[in-house]
């Protein structure tokens, strides 16, 4: 049985009033995407290395689930293959995990080989403090012969050691500059400064476990502090802090 109506479509047996009626969406914007490129990338959502997909797009007008009118282009953006989230392509620019782990490694492998370049390579307890120190930082496997002879190689490369006296023009040696600054200023955007700091500081302990650090010592750890974007006042302060015991 019906139940009974007043004259305001009230309904008796509930009180209530009826619905609103369900009107059909008639148009709406639709984007049609194409994938033009993929990779892995670190995603910010995630917070880790996933599958990429780089789409552009078309935006169209549709009426009826039925593309008419192109309304611009959209994109490129960067899909998230796992959460499917969308970011601009600067994302790209942040480098995977597995990357800045390599990264890492190789900046610390380049600081211990140019301070050793500077500082020579006849002191034990330098040569040991510098694979420890490479060893820490994922070269598991380094050994004093294959450090030393990296030096080696690169005095055959200059034509001298670092610790040779040198002019005042190229205090460090500008292939060993172009080195350092080659693996360091990429990562430099990406770490903290505490991480910062903690690259020269390994630098620097390497450099005084035989005493105090040489002309070409300090040097080569300006240019490590002046590549990893620390001004030369903290670059100084670290270098002192470094030589007083904790």
């Amino acid at each position: 049985m019906r139940p009974a109506q007043g004259h305001n479509g009230t309904n008796l047996s509930t009180g209530s009033a009826p619905g609103p009626r369900l009107c059909p969406r008639l148009w709406s914007t639709r984007t049609l995407w194409h994938t033009v490129g993929d990779g892995e990338f670190f995603c910010p959502d995630c917070g880790g290395d996933r599958n990429y997909q780089r789409r552009t797009g078309r935006r169209r007008l549709t009426v009826l689930g039925i593309p008419l009118v192109t309304r611009g282009s959209a994109g490129p953006v960067v899909e998230c293959a796992a959460c499917r989230g969308h970011f601009g392509t600067e994302t790209l620019d942040h480098p995977t995990t597995t990357r800045f782990s390599a990264m890492l490694r190789d900046a610390v492998h380049t600081v211990a080989l140019a301070v050793l370049a500077a500082g020579g390579t006849s002191s034990r307890t330098v040569t040991g403090t510098a694979v420890a120190t490479v060893r820490a930082a994922g070269f598991e496997d380094c050994t004093e012969d294959q450090l030393v002879a990296l030096i080696e190689a690169l005095a055959a490369d200059t034509g001298r050691f670092l610790a040779d006296p040198v002019d005042d023009t190229d205090p460090c040696g500008a292939a060993l500059a172009i080195e350092l600054h080659e693996a360091l200023e990429p990562l430099a955007p990406h770490l903290a400064p505490a991480g910062r700091e903690s690259i020269l500081l390994q630098g620097a302990r390497i450099a005084l476990a035989d005493g105090p650090y040489s002309p070409a010592e300090r040097e080569v750890l300006s240019t490590v502090g002046g590549a990893l974007s620390l001004c030369a006042d903290d670059t100084a302060r670290l270098l002192a802090a470094a030589r007083t015991p904790s």
